[in-house]
């Protein structure tokens, strides 16, 4: 029979590690995390002033815990913002900087003489930008080893944001069509893509900016149907062809377009990063039987959908390997944390979705 740290080995070899990218380690006998370097606060205040990257000590296991290393974590706009709002918890040392996804690989404590685990990423649980995570081991979700690390990191962000608001607000068939703003983000782009695959078609639109008729053309190769700006949209045009709206910021012309030719329109919002209200004329809702629906991704995964979110990432990493869906990121090292999440929050003006490389 092994000895118990050999044993304890095997077992934490046979569980698979985290959302966004990681590595898996195990902690032999002493059952803990190696140390890690994260992102941390000692104050509250704007996220870009007063997070650092510090050491932290190792994490003790529990009897069904996992440790992995983590390969990446993205930075999303939305953690940036519910942070302002939170203070520092009361704790000795400082707290960690939340980040809600990553991914990571499972490996052995003595890599040089045990196989590379395959990737994994995980349920919905907050975890830190740190180079190695503790987590139970239903936390765990094995994903394939032929995508980059950068989507395993990122693809129960957005791309999952796009495919349940496709999904679960109406029942939509091949040659419906629905108008989103904000096309040109993240989940824009992913809503394009997605419903290219189901037949659905897409009216985007845009603001009116420099570089707007790249955007388009980019738009277009990604498979959108239509491209407007919101000087360029004729209203009139897109009522006759609107199923579902996907407005990710309220703006005039979503206020124009809310009165549907058809009976019964939906509109969803996932955003609100502009925080202005959408208005809404009550006879929208008496006589056209107009729906006003919202989405938050956390608090769908925090219900009982952990089982059905494994099989969509499973989907989801499949186009990716095929080609069928893809977005921009820029990849940064865990040392420039502090100039990608200026990035993040549009310090820098437009980047791609930032991604940390542990």
């Amino acid at each position: 029979m092994a000895p118990p740290s050999l044993q304890l080995q095997q077992i934490l070899r046979r569980r698979c590690a985290s959302r966004g990218s990681f590595r898996l380690y195990t902690a032999a006998a002493a059952a803990f995390s190696p140390p890690s370097k994260a992102v941390i606060y000692d104050e509250q205040g704007s996220p870009e002033q007063v997070l650092r990257v510090a050491d932290v000590p190792p994490v003790k296991l529990g009897e069904r815990d996992v440790c992995v290393r983590m390969l990446a974590a993205p930075i999303n706009p939305p953690t940036s913002t519910a942070w302002r709002a939170c203070t520092p918890c009361g704790r000795r040392s400082p707290p960690p900087w939340e980040a809600t996804r990553g991914s990571a690989r499972s490996t052995p404590s003595a890599p040089q003489s045990q196989p590379r685990s395959p990737p994994a990423i995980g349920s919905y649980h907050r975890r830190h930008h740190s180079t190695y995570i503790v987590k139970h081991e239903s936390a765990w979700h094995k994903v394939r080893s032929d995508v980059p690390m950068e989507y395993a990191a990122t693809i129960t962000v957005n791309p999952l944001t796009a495919l349940r608001m496709l999904q679960d607000f109406v029942q939509l068939k091949p040659g419906d069509a629905i108008v989103q703003n904000g096309a040109t983000s993240i989940v824009g782009r992913c809503v394009v893509q997605l419903a290219k695959v189901h037949g659905i078609r897409t009216i985007n639109i845009i603001r009116d900016r420099p570089g707007s008729e790249e955007a388009k053309d980019k738009l277009k190769q990604l498979g959108a149907d239509e491209v407007f700006t919101e000087s360029q949209l004729d209203v009139k045009d897109v009522k006759s062809l609107l199923v579902l709206l996907y407005p990710s910021y309220a703006t005039l012309v979503f206020q124009s377009l809310l009165i549907p030719d058809k009976q019964g329109g939906t509109m969803v919002t996932y955003g609100g990063m502009s925080k202005k209200p959408v208005t809404v004329p009550t006879s929208y809702f008496i006589f056209k039987d107009l729906s006003l629906c919202g989405f938050w991704l956390q608090k769908w995964m925090n219900s009982d959908k952990a089982e059905d979110c494994r099989t969509m990432i499973d989907y989801l990493l499949g186009l990716v390997h095929e080609g069928k869906l893809k977005y921009e990121m820029e990849v940064s090292p865990l040392s420039d944390f502090n100039l990608a999440l200026e990035k993040a929050m549009g310090k820098h003006g437009s980047h791609p979705k930032q991604v940390i490389r542990f």
